[in-house]
């Protein structure tokens, strides 16, 4: 069994914000795996690597995707974005110091904020374009 499971109630676009989700979720069980080997010090700084480009880019088109259909909390979220690149960036400093333990850090504060985030903060996103398309007729 996967650290962190794909469940339905993650599910916001099924599109390109699921999918970035999706390879984030896989980017924490790989650098799960890897700890529980014994080698998440081999695989940690191309995850992190990977890791903080991707999720910069996903915030990104998250953000983009909040603006144009006016989402009314994309300031709220841009700050919880925000603390999350710090975090991660704290953990690159953490581990460039050379901690040992940022491999098993990285895994829970990936799993704990994705999880947190799109089951919380992501779904105010998807009930808003709901209630939007509601009220103007169209479908989901």
């Amino acid at each position: 069994m996967a650290y962190f499971e794909w469940a339905d109630d993650l599910v916001i676009d099924h599109g390109p914000i699921d999918a970035d989700h999706r390879h984030l979720v896989d980017l924490v069980n790989e650098l799960h795996t890897a700890t529980s080997e014994g080698r998440g010090r081999e695989v940690v700084n191309k995850v992190l690597n990977e890791l903080i480009g991707y999720t910069s880019a996903h915030l990104q088109r998250e953000e983009a995707r909040m603006a144009a259909v006016h989402f009314p909390n994309l300031a709220g979220h841009k700050i919880g974005h925000q603390h999350f690149v710090d975090s991660l960036n704290d953990l690159r400093q953490k581990y460039e110091a050379g901690s040992i333990t940022v491999a098993a850090q990285l895994s829970t504060v990936l799993r704990d904020w994705l999880s947190l985030h799109i089951r919380r903060s992501d779904k105010e996103l998807l009930d808003f374009i709901r209630k939007n398309q509601a009220k103007s007729g169209s479908g989901p």
